[in-house]
């Protein structure tokens, strides 16, 4: 349980001003919403089982403390990362508005590909290094969809009122948290 309440909080955290939340919210304005959360559970789903299956492979060749000064230092770079930002270019705006396939076909293979090598795939790769594969799956699986399902709640309710800096200050907060504390507890 231990595994799946970190990788959720953390990927939740993640996923928080990432451009699978504009991607959501672009979806969410062609479709409905629950074809769009299918796809991106479905596209979130195959992601991070690849990620814990390379972050269990990883974890098992390397020592600990190695793993956790890495994992620390991986965390201090999304930070960073979620401070630069992350923005839908207009080819992935306009795909996303020109898409008239099935909604869950069309939501799954651009999650799918856009989540690959982003963050919250390296960070479920950082997480599943530390802990058990199946809880760290599923948390952050589940928390991914749940702030993409977030994403498109309130990007309907508020439109362009979203208080864009202060998420993206608050998770790079979280993300240098976790990786100074994943540093102290290699060092001590």
């Amino acid at each position: 349980m231990e595994a799946f309440w970190i990788s959720l909080v953390v990927i939740f955290v993640a996923e928080l001003g990432d451009k699978s939340q504009l991607m959501a919210m672009t979806f969410a304005t062609r479709f409905r919403t629950w074809p769009v959360l299918a796809g991106i559970t479905i596209a979130t789903t195959a992601v991070h089982l690849v990620s814990v299956a390379v972050g269990g492979l990883i974890g098992d060749s390397l020592p600990t403390t190695a793993i956790s000064v890495v994992a620390g230092l991986a965390f201090l770079g999304f930070a960073l990362w979620t401070l630069r930002g992350d923005e839908l270019t207009e080819e992935e705006s306009g795909k996303a508005r020109r898409t008239t396939r099935n909604a869950v076909v069309a939501v799954t293979v651009a999650f799918f590909l856009s989540e690959l090598g982003d963050k919250t795939m390296l960070a479920t790769i950082t997480l599943a290094t530390q802990h058990g594969w199946l809880g760290t799956w599923i948390g952050s699986t589940v928390g991914m969809v749940a702030a993409d399902a977030l994403a498109i709640v309130v990007g309907r309710l508020l439109g362009k009122h979203l208080p864009e800096k202060a998420i993206k200050y608050g998770a790079a907060a979280a993300f240098a948290i976790f990786g100074v504390a994943l540093l102290v507890d290699a060092i001590l």
